[in-house]
């Protein structure tokens, strides 16, 4: 891997490392982030992340933002969004996350995390 791909890693770990049961993976080939082995992202390339979207916000982000979001032929229909990753800011990529974590993660840990996010 290039030091460029690496930077791409460390962004999407730095910016996960507080959603629960997080592990480092692989998917197709590349580094990913999965929650109980279903996938949240997974660095494509360099300069390109793909995070799971829920299809409803997919068109809005690259709409809002299509210099950081945007979608290839191969994500048509498919509930991710390509990211730029040296154009999002962390705080961006940090909900985007959060946003895919609660979207794969199993709605029991999902309730688990919101109990103990209101009693803190």
């Amino acid at each position: 891997m290039s030091a460029e791909f690496d930077f791409a890693v460390a962004r999407i770990e730095r910016a996960a490392r507080d959603l629960p049961e997080i592990e480092a993976s692989t998917s197709y080939g590349n580094p990913s982030l999965k929650v109980r082995k279903k996938m949240l992202c997974r660095v494509k390339d360099a300069d390109t992340v793909v995070i799971m979207c829920p299809l409803e916000e997919k068109q809005l982000l690259i709409e809002a933002a299509p210099d950081i979001y945007f979608e290839a032929d191969h994500y048509r229909g498919w509930p991710s969004v390509l990211v730029r990753i040296r154009l999002i800011s962390e705080e961006e990529l940090i909900h985007r996350l959060d946003r895919a974590w609660r979207m794969q993660a199993p709605k029991t840990l999902v309730k688990r995390r919101v109990s103990a996010a209101g009693s803190g």
